[in-house]
């Protein structure tokens, strides 16, 4: 079987189970990660928040995509920071600003002080998936990185599962604006066992991986210039527009179109990303399962993203019926379907991408995916206030998951993933 990228392993760096235990510590702060960006889509469905800062559906749409500008237009800058300085201290840093700005939005007065709050939220956390993603792809090698990636990745659902619930019980005894402090400035204890248990081994690593390597070094300019960064970047925004689609309106959704009260819409919320994080970490397992006993990384890894993004399309049949029942099922189902995504989309990356690289690579897939949420609250809103229902959002839906499948499916090729000129030459 040959290795597509740059043909070495990871060298873990770590003994016994410390590297899992640190994966799981990279998953306990996607969750703080999310929460803070996911607690505003619970303000944003009371009535009283939104008479009190006068929004319109599109200004609903403007609040919820504020995070993400700042969010997206850094992750290849935070990528850069990381292969230059290593994952431990930018990412102690960028956590400790952003618990603090996500805290700090509770104090605000008007709508231009809640939407430059939430840009600054956006902007710390840029350094989350670049410098979790490098960690990873330096201390695992191919058959344990699609579970590593999943647990990790597990994070990411379970934040907004236990965002929505955990953010609309506090607002119900607290309010919003206590809701949105305690929230933020509870993250904070991440950071203890994070400056304990993490090394700064980052140049020892990719040192070695480079002499066991032992050829030239792709620059990446071939890597941007490959079909594989390409078709992750489409993937990425088309896999995300759907996730930022239910993390910022989907509580609306239940509320609004299938009326739902607020502690139900938070029990569905949790149970449909809920289901995709345990999908997540259950496919990455069966995917490494499958690579170890010989099957090609590619191809195992492209068809399960491919499954998942089918099953995610079903959200349009329960949009579609009038059974409350059948909407609520296709819910939970195409999100959790879309789990089969997850963990090894994000680990094919690493394996058609090389090490040397792997930060800014993380930080431009990151940067697309970040792009799905600034695009998604504002299209969604947008064609919402246009049609006054949620069908046309619905259906936006499914036309870019099928744009995602297609794209990931004819530029995800072995024979497309960079290489150095020398290495090119020799195959």
């Amino acid at each position: 079987m040959t290795r597509p990228a740059d043909g070495c392993e990871a060298a873990p760096g770590y003994v016994g189970k410390q590297r899992w235990v640190i994966v799981g510590l990279l998953s306990l702060g996607m969750i703080i990660a999310y929460v803070s960006r996911a607690n505003i889509a619970v303000v944003l469905t009371l009535p009283s928040f939104i008479h009190s800062f006068n929004l319109s559906d599109t200004d609903r749409g403007l609040v919820n995509s504020a995070f993400f500008w700042a969010y997206a237009g850094l992750q290849i800058p935070a990528g850069w920071v990381v292969d230059r300085y290593g994952v431990k201290a930018p990412y102690a840093i960028g956590f400790v600003l952003w618990c603090l700005a996500s805290a700090s939005t509770g104090l605000a007065r008007t709508a231009t002080e809640l939407v430059m709050l939430r840009v600054l939220v956006g902007g710390m956390e840029a350094i989350v998936a670049p410098a979790s993603i490098t960690w990873i792809r330096r201390h695992f090698v191919e058959q344990e990185r699609g579970l590593a990636v999943g647990l990790y990745m597990t994070g990411t659902k379970i934040g907004p599962a236990i965002a929505v619930p955990l953010a609309a019980s506090l607002t119900m005894v607290y309010g919003w604006r206590p809701m949105l402090a305690l929230l933020g400035l509870g993250g904070a204890f991440w950071l203890i066992p994070w400056l304990l248990l993490v090394k700064n081994d980052d140049k020892q690593v990719d040192a070695r991986l480079a002499q066991e390597a032992g050829k030239e070094q792709v620059t990446f300019g071939r890597v941007m210039a490959s079909p594989v960064t390409w078709g992750t970047v489409i993937c990425a925004f088309c896999y995300m527009y759907f996730v930022y689609f239910c993390m910022t309106w989907m509580p609306s959704y239940f509320v609004e179109q299938r009326h739902l009260s607020l502690s139900r819409m938070g029990f569905f919320t949790f149970f449909s990303f809920a289901g995709m994080a345990t999908t997540a970490a259950l496919a990455g397992w069966a995917a490494d399962w499958m690579i170890g006993r010989g099957g090609n990384p590619v191809t195992v890894r492209k068809w399960f993203t491919l499954a998942g993004f089918g099953i995610a399309c079903t959200e349009l049949i329960g949009a579609q019926s009038s059974s409350l029942t059948v909407a609520l099922v296709f819910a939970v189902v195409s999100l959790s379907g879309l789990g089969l995504a997850t963990a090894n989309y994000w680990a094919l990356t690493q394996t058609l991408v090389p090490a040397s690289s792997i930060g800014r690579i993380s930080g431009v897939q990151n940067c697309s995916a970040s792009l799905a949420g600034v695009v998604a609250p504002l299209l969604t809103g947008w064609l919402k206030q246009q049609t006054g229902s949620y069908n046309a959002p619905m259906q936006a839906i499914w036309f870019i998951l099928a744009l995602g499948a297609i794209s990931y499916m004819l530029m995800m090729r072995e024979k497309y993933a960079p290489r150095a000129r020398a290495v090119e030459a020799a195959a």
